[in-house]
């Protein structure tokens, strides 16, 4: 039989903490286990082990009705008897009990909770349950205000304050370091707390299905720790889009690096546009525009965030460097002791973009002092030869190349493999040089399985990232790179919007069904650029037309209900005479309607695709890639928040293809890059504006020449 718990205590127990409750949970000072356990390697079991391993030492109410005491701590029947509300409770129970056990806990004012389990609905629902068992969960919590982690989760660690809420057995003591981890994934959670790797962490968080506590408040938590210095974000799903925005933002300007893992399509991906900008944003274009946005890190695996996260954990223990933004010439410096995994690593590093530096006369002097005959002063280096004296002679390259004004990061490119002879020449030399140097020094291997796990704890120990493969290192290498040119710098505020300007655009908006003047006046109210256009409905209206515009013209069909018009057939180009006017209108007056459109032809050029997409969670994006008819066969574009995009236009036109295509190609000028620069940031204005009117916007072909960009074809959905 259970008891009502004490009014008095629960309002003294609110009243005296007036803490928030994510506090409460992640710093809880009482934690309630309910479904607690003496049967040893059970879940129950498991999750009093974690807890009372907590360096914190938290109160630990154990709840089983089976068990009078477990491990010499008395064990409460119920929620409901416990002598006093508590922070947290761990829910290590079916998904049949979840709704009532969670509508106990807050019924007797607990502050939090952790849902284990998948919270799957279980057998056929009671009549008044109208809502899926997730949702009455987060009803629950929500409407008592408490924070609650997963379902469908691991729980979390709060290593800086020496919490464990989890129902599974981790390493103890758990690594520190500054890294603060949330991932939906509870695999990776536990991964990463056992990788044994350079990197430690301030929390991690196993945060599930996030019913209502999502990634943004774990983060602005760990924001709020000092030794928290680098996020780790793997996540499925952007929940709290806002929130998220606001504590990358915080990063951003707290210089802190985050890096990004995601899986599965973004919601943009299944957003609803009939503009060719869908398509060509694909899918992931929402996390891509965060990534641009915030300046994060996105790694493509596991690997390679392991080896970015031990990089950038290097980096909180030494003096950053002030690095040159974009300069031609500097990069990595590598140090091999084999010629073809010297050639190996230049191939890899030239496919992913990653630059060495180039050293140096001075620089080449001193390593040929150094170097057997043969072999070359270069980077990158391929430094063995006999093997003698092999710790002085790698360690002196390593500090040629790292006082080479050029050099960024120094990096030992070795197999690290277990020497048989005992030999630890390599890790010492790769010590030597970082005493020595301000510098990022790290260790880049080949086969993470040949790792000599002693040198490699050595290395580690003593603040040197072994990164574990030639691939996954190098994306790091980059990352790193990149992150040690940013400087976070005040954004230039958007001009207040124009009110007549804005009144004409919406009246414009809300015609631009009707004919495709009015979608071309819109983009005109924006800055760009235009061919003088008229609406025709009849042939003598198209002899007019094309006498005031001036042969040659492009006649075009007008009909609304034709979105694509050169899919159907619409688009008769290069029409120099009267004659071939009138043979042109009358072929789409027959076959597709007497609506149509006499344009000034535009010069030639790079033809750009550009739009905007409406995502679900960030709302419109722009898109920026190749146009005409190599919009689908060339796959390289950009997406950016319009922000971004209207602050930094450029940055979207330097995919590898986009920018040659526009440096001019086989004898052609090229192009104009401000007046495209200022097309886009016309584009992000008119979003910013209008985005929330908007479904979907395509610009198909912007044609881009040495004397300017001219939109030549629009296409705009407004929002139903």
């Amino acid at each position: 039989m259970t008891t009502a718990i004490n009014s008095e205590g629960l309002a003294g127990r609110q009243a005296g903490t007036g803490r928030p409750a994510l506090l409460g949970m992640l710093e809880a000072r009482s934690v309630a286990i309910v479904g607690a356990s003496a049967r040893p390697h059970s879940f129950g079991s498991r999750m009093l082990a974690e807890v009372g391993r907590s360096p914190a030492r938290p109160a630990i109410f154990p709840v089983n009705p089976r068990y009078p005491q477990i491990d010499g701590r008395r064990c409460y029947p119920s929620l409901a008897d416990l002598p006093e509300p508590v922070d947290l409770v761990l829910l290590g129970v079916p998904d049949a009990a979840l709704e009532q056990q969670l509508a106990l806990a807050a019924a007797t004012g607990c502050r939090s909770a952790v849902i284990f389990g998948n919270a799957h609905d279980v057998g056929p629902a009671s009549p008044e349950a109208s809502l899926p068992l997730r949702e009455r969960l987060a009803a629950i919590a929500t409407a008592s205000e408490m924070e609650l982690c997963g379902a469908g989760c691991m729980g979390f660690a709060n290593v800086g304050y020496g919490l464990r809420a989890m129902g599974y057995i981790e390493p103890d003591p758990l690594p520190a370091g500054p890294v603060a981890l949330v991932t939906h994934s509870g695999s990776v959670f536990s991964a990463l707390l056992r990788t044994r790797r350079g990197f430690g962490f301030t929390l991690a968080v196993s945060s599930g299905q996030e019913l209502v506590t999502a990634a943004p408040s774990y983060l602005s938590y760990a924001l709020d720790q000092p030794d928290t210095k680098v996020i780790a974000l793997v996540l499925e799903a952007m929940r709290r889009p806002d929130q998220l925005r606001d504590v990358l933002a915080t990063a951003a300007e707290r210089d802190l690096p985050v890096v990004l893992l995601t899986a599965g399509n973004s919601a943009s991906g299944r957003a609803m546009v009939a503009a060719h900008s869908g398509a060509l944003a694909g899918s992931g274009a929402g996390w891509e525009a965060l990534v641009r946005g915030y300046g994060l890190h996105r790694v493509t695996d596991l690997a390679e965030m392991a080896d970015t996260l031990e990089l950038f954990t290097l980096m909180t223990r030494r003096r950053r460097p002030s690095l040159p933004v974009h300069e031609a010439g500097h990069g990595i410096a590598t140090v091999h002791d084999s010629g073809l995994e010297r050639a190996h690593a230049a191939d890899l590093a030239d496919e992913l973009g990653v630059p060495f530096a180039a050293i140096g006369p001075a620089t080449e002097a001193r390593l040929a002092d150094l170097l057997d005959p043969g072999l070359l002063p270069a980077n990158p280096l391929d430094v063995w030869g006999t093997g003698a004296g092999t710790r002085e002679l790698f360690g002196s390259c390593l500090m040629a190349l790292a006082d080479d004004e050029s050099v960024d990061v120094v990096v030992l490119s070795v197999d690290l493999v277990t020497e048989l002879d005992g030999d630890d020449s390599y890790p010492l030399a790769t010590l030597d040089a970082a005493e020595r140097t301000d510098k990022p020094v790290a260790v880049v291997t080949n086969l993470p399985s040949a790792i000599d796990p002693q040198a490699a704890a050595l290395l580690r120990g003593n603040g040197v990232p072994v990164l574990e493969g030639m691939r996954t290192g190098l994306l790091a290498l980059g990352h790193l790179l990149d992150w040690l040119r940013c400087r976070p710098a005040p954004r230039p505020a958007r001009p207040p919007a124009d009110p007549a300007r804005l009144a004409r655009a919406r009246q414009l908006l809300a015609t631009s069904g009707e004919s495709g003047t009015a979608q071309l006046a819109l983009l005109n109210e924006y800055g760009l650029s235009t061919p003088i256009v008229e609406r025709v409905t009849c042939a003598d209206e198209a002899l007019a037309a094309a006498a005031r515009i001036g042969y040659p013209v492009v006649l075009k069909t007008d009909e609304p209900a034709i979105a694509h018009k050169s899919d159907a057939g619409g688009v008769l180009l290069g029409i120099a005479d009267e004659a071939s006017l009138l043979a042109g209108y009358a072929d789409l007056a027959t076959r597709l309607g007497p609506a149509a459109l006499v344009c000034q032809t535009a010069p030639p050029g790079v033809e750009l695709a550009l739009g905007l997409v409406t995502d679900p969670d960030l709302g419109p994006l722009v898109v920026v890639g190749v146009g005409g008819v190599l919009v689908e066969l060339i796959a390289d574009r950009a997406v950016a928040l319009p922000a971004s995009a209207f602050e930094q236009p450029a940055s979207l036109l330097e995919g590898p293809r986009l920018s040659a295509l526009l440096a001019g190609v086989r004898g052609a000028a090229p192009a104009d890059l401000g007046a495209v620069a200022a097309a886009i940031s016309g584009l992000a204005e008119l979003a910013s504006e209008l985005g929330d009117q908007i479904e979907a916007l395509d610009i198909n072909p912007l044609i881009c020449g040495p004397d300017g960009a001219v939109a030549v074809d629009a296409l705009v959905i407004p929002r139903a």
